[in-house]
């Protein structure tokens, strides 16, 4: 597991949850995408997304681990909530040749995280 900031983690994901998708594809499961939410639609209507994280969001992650390796995060469903269209997800996201500190070697690092999100864009009023 990653060890991150709080604050990086914050900016980790707002940057993530603030940008629109590319919709360009990069391979038969995953697709492009400058933020989660295009793939956490996708895991509402579907079970399951994967995707590769690219544009700004992607530089300020490659730039904050020192690794130009790809971004990958995938996204599955957990549960159904009371509220329509809203699911509980789990957010996997990996890159490979993460250096945390100096005095580590690159390694692969992933970041697991759950949300519950909703099919509209939203948060939902409850868990």
């Amino acid at each position: 597991m990653m060890n991150l900031t709080i604050r990086t983690l914050g900016l980790c994901l707002g940057v993530a949850l603030g940008i629109n998708s590319a919709g360009q594809g990069l391979a038969a499961e995953r697709v492009a995408v400058t933020s989660i939410k295009p793939l956490l639609i996708a895991a509402i209507d579907g079970g399951e997304a994967h995707g590769v994280l690219v544009g700004e969001s992607a530089t300020f992650m490659r730039e904050r681990f020192k690794s130009a390796a790809p971004i990958e995060i995938d996204v599955k469903t957990l549960t159904t909530l009371d509220e329509a269209g809203c699911k509980r997800l789990e957010v996997t996201t990996r890159q490979e040749g993460v250096t945390d500190t100096a005095s580590q070697p690159p390694v692969r690092k992933a970041l697991v995280y759950q949300v519950s999100y909703c099919r509209d864009g939203r948060f939902p009023a409850s868990k």
